[in-house]
């Protein structure tokens, strides 16, 4: 086995294996100037019961601004044909940029949120607001799903991971528990 080197700890962490990548859209979707799409690496399942998600946004960014003022947000799971609009969700602003309009997603109305959905993702998950805490450099906005929307496992497996600068697909499972 190879010996082990100290390293950064940030750059350590960018190394996890592989996150999961959501765009997270908040807002008012009749408003083009007060609803956002932002592309999140920092998703997280909080709890399975009930069924809580957090997303990690910086306080820099204008959906830190949209989580604070609204009281849902929806995380849907782009598959590997949105890359470029995941790319370009994470490089503009949404303040000065309509990114739903710019990369032709088909907003929806959540079904149980105010905020919308983006019917082009393989996975749709509608959150309430439960819990919001600071932690470093991001604050965590937690929210219990209340409302999803899933396509096929196959379809699924078609998801984009960020992996250290790089994005991935699912590999091959090795064992199954």
């Amino acid at each position: 086995m190879e010996p082990k080197t100290e390293v950064n700890p940030i750059w350590a962490c960018r190394g996890f294996p592989a996150f999961p990548i959501a765009l997270v859209a908040v807002g008012d979707p009749g408003s083009s100037s007060s609803c956002n799409v932002m592309t999140a690496v920092l998703v997280h399942v909080f709890s399975f019961d009930p069924p809580v998600i957090g997303v990690g946004v910086s306080p820099c960014r204008y959906t830190f601004e949209l989580m604070t003022k609204y009281d849902d947000f929806s995380i849907n799971i782009p598959g590997k044909d949105l890359v470029e609009e995941v790319l370009f969700c994470g490089q503009k602003c949404g303040r000065e940029t309509n990114k739903f309009e710019e990369c032709g997603f088909t907003v929806t109305p959540g079904k149980k949120i105010g905020s919308p959905i983006i019917e082009e993702c393989l996975v749709n998950l509608e959150c309430k607001k439960k819990m919001v805490f600071d932690a470093g450099d991001h604050t965590w906005f937690l929210g219990e799903v209340v409302h999803a929307l899933s396509r096929q496992v196959e379809e699924r497996e078609k998801a984009l991971l960020y992996w250290s600068g790089e994005f991935r697909l699912i590999g091959n499972c090795i064992r199954k528990r």
